[in-house]
């Protein structure tokens, strides 16, 4: 069986391990268009802050890892047509221009995503970067390092960890998002101040409701921003405006949705049985929405990534699709959230139900007794849990793993509110946070359900 995987980051490297051991006969072909491999791009603000001294350090896996397994990985290599019908691909070495022609049995599309550029004015000006890929990160932090200010455009993950990096390692940084407030796909307006609020007593200009309308030349080298309703002088602008999935090879031969991702079934299979998707190039299975989402994250993409490697050749493993579930870190506070927000729960025609609970995550007694706020989020009609985000100065991320499961295996508030978990005055209360908030639904559903 021959093997070609296009796309060799995160996806890509989760398939080719599962094919590896699965499929130890076949014939495995990589090919990846950068020079690096395995680049997380989450990095590039730890390595602005400082936490990450180099961004060659954010990288799992290198090519010579596979290629002494018998892969064969041809980086700086550039897959410019697929022909299903004939199962050919046209390749082009970006180094030496040659154009070859390769067959496939199986095809794995792990080609990613690529940042959303606005179409804004002046966007092509250099002063204006982008940061998802290596190369592009390496030309931001480069860039930045004889930079003053920097302005960031989109307040989704991406804006707001390069905002608190940015503003760690000492940059005057303003935050300029379209939508009402930061994070609005992720978390409900009251985290979502206490996001701007946290970000602004670190010096953060943070602008909401504001919409870039041009990027521009400025005396002194600068760049002048401007908006609907003001103008900003700034040394540079990073770009991180949510992201498209890289499917265009395929178009016509597959069936996608509305955004370009491919649809892809239990076992990442496309609707053409010899090609598997995953990654941010293809669709997942929303849990808590019963329908398809685009999910790109890395979290997401090894998982599909693995299912597609070990389906390759045998439909013997299916995918328990995903409750977008993340998490962040704003300087010292955590943030993370799973499932649905309430506006994305009405949108799902969802009969939702909404509590937020704030408390101390440990006794009073305690030192570093922080507060943390809860929002969950649960259907009234069957009391499932449907969503839930968090924020504290103590780490809670693996709090939203919990709901995260709950979620996946049909959890309720009733289960919430009872369910057993450790206490220590060290970690948490009598009653885990996550209890109390399940007890607070429980309480306004008027009581717990009959068993």
């Amino acid at each position: 069986m021959k093997v070609v995987v296009i796309g060799c980051t995160h996806a890509g490297i989760a398939a080719v391990k599962q094919i590896l051991t699965y499929y130890p006969d076949a014939e495995i072909t990589v090919f990846e268009r950068q020079n690096q491999i395995s680049y997380l791009a989450c990095a590039t603000y730890l390595h602005i802050e400082g936490t990450v001294e180099a961004l060659t350090d954010a990288r799992y896996a290198e090519p010579a890892d596979f290629i002494k397994q018998g892969v064969q990985l041809r980086t700086n290599h550039d897959v410019i047509r697929i022909n299903a019908a004939t199962h050919c691909l046209l390749v082009q070495n970006l180094l030496t221009k040659k154009i070859s022609r390769t067959g496939y049995d199986k095809l794995i599309i792990a080609t990613g995503s690529v940042t959303a550029i606005p179409a804004i004015s002046g966007v092509e000006n250099p002063k204006v970067l982008l940061c998802k890929t290596y190369d592009e990160a390496h030309d931001l932090c480069a860039y930045a390092a004889d930079q003053q200010s920097v302005a960031i455009v989109g307040g989704g993950y991406v804006g707001v960890e390069l905002a608190a990096g940015y503003a760690t390692a000492g940059y005057q940084v303003m935050l300029i998002q379209k939508p009402a407030y930061l994070l609005n796909s992720y978390v409900e307006p009251e985290i979502s101040a206490k996001v701007a609020q946290i970000l602004t007593d670190k010096g953060v200009k943070v602008l909401t409701n504001t919409v870039v309308t041009s990027f521009q030349d400025a005396p002194d080298d600068q760049l002048l921003i401007t908006t609907y309703d003001d103008s900003y002088h700034v040394d540079m602008a990073a770009i991180s405006a949510g992201m498209i999935p890289q499917t265009d090879l395929l178009a016509g031969q597959v069936k996608m949705a509305k955004n370009g991702a491919i649809l892809v079934d239990d076992y990442q299979q496309t609707s053409d049985p010899d090609i598997f998707a995953a990654g941010d190039a293809a669709m997942s299975h929303d849990n808590p929405k019963t329908t398809t989402t685009y999910a790109p994250l890395v979290a997401n993409a090894v998982r599909q990534g693995t299912v597609a490697g070990v389906n390759v050749g045998d439909r013997r493993l299916r995918s328990l699709g995903t409750q977008v579930t993340t998490g962040m870190q704003i300087f010292t506070y955590t943030m993370a959230s799973t499932g649905l927000t309430l506006a994305a729960a009405k949108a799902a025609n969802r009969n939702v139900g909404h509590v937020e609970y704030t408390g101390t995550y440990r006794p009073a007694f305690m030192p570093n007794a922080h507060p943390v706020t809860v929002e969950l989020l649960y259907d009234r009609n069957n009391r499932q849990i449907l969503g839930a985000q968090l924020l504290c100065e103590h780490d809670v991320s693996q709090a939203a793993n919990t709901i995260s499961a709950l979620i996946q295996n049909g959890g309720t508030i009733d289960q919430l509110a009872l369910l057993d978990m450790l206490f220590s005055p060290n970690f948490n209360q009598p009653f885990n946070y996550l209890n109390l908030a399940g007890q607070m639904a429980v309480e306004q559903e008027h009581g717990y359900l009959r068993s």
